[in-house]
């Protein structure tokens, strides 16, 4: 039961992080369009352009580009931590952490291949969004029941 709650909190956890996530890039891609523009008026929140009041477009993408790793980084973490409460017995953390990297890849080589065909690129920009959210930790939660029964008919 320990386990189950475990796994139920970091779930938790992680789908508040993607509402975080959520704030932050909505305001920084409004706050990078500002910038870039130079619009008279930014469209991101007050406390958001606070923040980033001083920041000019490189600095703005870069903070974009390490926020994007950052949630990566904790959303793969989160998923192998579930996967060890989930399934016990079995070794999962090495398996998930290399389809991220080969997830984050194939992400940025659809980004490339945007500049050649603009539907690579959008392609590209939704691996990269389900890496950055509970995706992974979802799937390990509907995957559970499933390999639960294919041990038991062994």
């Amino acid at each position: 039961m320990n386990r189950w709650l475990g796994a139920g909190a970091i779930l938790a956890g992680s789908i508040a992080l993607g509402a975080i996530r959520e704030f932050l890039f909505l305001n920084l891609n409004y706050q990078i369009d500002h910038v870039e523009r130079g619009t008279p008026y930014s469209y991101a929140h007050s406390l958001f352009q606070g923040w980033t009041k001083d920041l000019d477009l490189e600095a703005l993408v870069l903070l974009k580009w390490s926020l994007s790793l950052a949630f990566i980084a904790t959303l793969a973490a989160a998923a192998v931590g579930t996967a060890r409460l989930l399934y016990p017995e079995k070794r999962y953390g090495v398996p998930i952490l290399i389809g991220t990297v080969t997830m984050a890849f194939l992400a940025f080589g659809l980004h490339l291949g945007g500049s050649w065909l603009p539907p690579l690129g959008s392609v590209g920009v939704k691996v990269l969004h389900a890496l950055q959210y509970p995706v992974v930790l979802l799937l390990l939660w509907v995957a559970r029941p499933l390999v639960g029964r294919a041990d038991r008919s062994q």
